[in-house]
């Protein structure tokens, strides 16, 4: 099979063997994949949780059919169409954890359009639900808010009932699409006093849950955007990995800041998280009420220059990769 893999040089398309699924995995042959910033970071030849180095395969999620499945897999059959969170997705076939997979839809859906969903319902149902311990009627921040993930987290906090849903970007073309997403205000966060806006759209509370996919270089703004026992919740580092935080006026707030990764997850934690995630967000998936924009498809072959226009941030939505 022919999968994306790093080599000396970059990424780069070689052909491996086909994978064979241990008893609580699926085979899966890959139809569509999209990128994600960890694909990034193993392209660059830094390490992402137990992937990374030569040889790497790169790919978080896919969508296809079922090729084959293990002795102790139930719910998929060989045949079904679904998605999926899998290592090394962007490939021709891919191997998982039988409980990471869904079944697709029946509603038209695409294998692009799918392959869209798994990381970004996994990771922004936990960040905005079970870390962010979103209310109804609280307010929430999305910060990156055009990233694919920043996209479903607004769609998802409207689904469970929030008041007021605030996005903020640093491209105007991008802004002017929010409302697309169940963002009630966009916010200009290339403007130093953009948390004073936060605060009037709030009646000067400050927001209730802040879900941050920039980090280093707004994380003292979160801090004075954020309500008294406010929640920030730090989902990726777009802006860096480090940066200048204001302890006094964090402890003052009360506020919780929690990080959030899955490089870090067990087998039976990430069960968890897309059980937690099935259970209140797939009926609307079903209905087709939630939804991503894809930028642009490129076949296998071009993976690299679509890595490059990731790494430009010339996209709004995903990237996929077809078959």
């Amino acid at each position: 099979m022919k999968a994306a893999v790093l080599g000396d040089t970059g990424i780069e398309v070689r052909d491996l063997d086909k994978p064979a699924p241990k008893p609580n995995e699926v085979l899966i042959r890959v139809r569509a994949s999209t990128l994600n910033r960890a694909d990034l970071i193993v392209a660059s030849g830094h390490r992402h949780g137990a992937v990374g180095g030569a040889g790497a395969r790169i790919g978080l999620e896919c969508a296809g059919e079922v090729e084959a499945v293990g002795s102790v897999v139930t719910g998929v059959k060989p045949g079904d169409r679904v998605m999926a969170t899998a290592p090394g997705g962007i490939a021709e076939y891919a191997v998982t954890d039988f409980l990471r997979v869904h079944r697709i839809p029946a509603n038209n859906m695409t294998y692009e359009q799918a392959a869209c969903f798994p990381v970004a319902l996994g990771t922004m149902h936990n960040a905005v639900v079970t870390a962010g311990r979103l209310k109804r009627g609280e307010t929430l921040l999305m910060q990156g808010a055009s990233a694919g993930v920043g996209l479903m987290g607004m769609q998802i906090a409207k689904l469970m009932g929030a008041a007021l849903v605030m996005g903020a970007s640093t491209n105007a073309e991008r802004r002017a699409r929010l409302s697309e997403f169940g963002c009630d205000l966009a916010i200009d966060s290339s403007q130093p006093n953009w948390p004073d806006e936060v605060k009037k759209a709030t009646a000067g509370k400050g927001v209730d849950v802040i879900i941050d996919l920039v980090s280093a270089p707004v994380a003292n703004q979160n801090i004075a955007a954020a309500a008294i026992l406010g929640r920030i919740v730090n989902v990726g580092r777009l802006g860096g990995m480090k940066g200048d935080f204001d302890f006094d006026q964090h402890a003052a707030k009360r506020i919780d800041y929690v990080g959030v990764t899955f490089r870090t997850r067990t087998v039976e934690e990430v069960r968890e998280i897309n059980r937690l995630m099935r259970a209140d967000l797939w009926g609307a998936v079903e209905a087709g009420k939630l939804h991503l924009p894809i930028h642009k498809t490129f076949p296998l072959a071009q993976v690299a220059q679509a890595l490059d226009m990731m790494k430009a941030n010339r996209h709004f939505g995903k990237i996929a990769i077809v078959m």
